[in-house]
């Protein structure tokens, strides 16, 4: 029998996260209010970056594994910002505190800035009813 190759890897599922979370962002800049579909969008936006975070220690840990504590650091702090952004947004979208979106979405694109985007590939059905979910997910 051959070897097991895992393909689903941290940093695969973390490039998709963050195109994805590019793609909500680009979306979201157009929008000129929160409407329905804004808070379905950012909700899901909360669930990538949690995501995102996820895999943070996944890949640390391989690291430290093979003893480079230091780079295991590095690359923690380097994505530290996965976890507060989440939590900061997390909290605007459970108190429905929509007048601090801008902010956060500042904060957010500076994080997403180096991913180009020609095409939007990901579809609504990813986001649709996430707000409801999220809500009660958080309560």
């Amino acid at each position: 029998m051959g070897r097991v190759i895992n393909t689903d890897s941290p940093g695969k599922r973390r490039n998709n996260l963050m195109r994805t979370s590019a793609e909500l962002l680009r979306r979201l800049s157009t929008k000129s209010e929160i409407d329905a579909d804004s808070k379905d969008m950012l909700a899901f936006l909360v669930y990538c970056l949690r995501e995102i975070d996820s895999t943070i220690d996944e890949s640390a840990r391989a690291w430290e594994k093979r003893d480079y504590w230091m780079k295991s650091e590095e690359f923690r702090e380097r994505w530290k910002w996965s976890k507060d952004l989440s939590e900061e947004l997390g909290s605007i979208v459970t108190e429905a505190d929509w007048q601090n979106v801008p902010p956060i979405m500042a904060k957010l694109f500076s994080n997403f800035s180096d991913i180009k985007i020609n095409k939007l590939t990901r579809k609504p059905s990813l986001w649709d009813g996430c707000y409801d979910r999220f809500l009660s997910d958080n309560t």
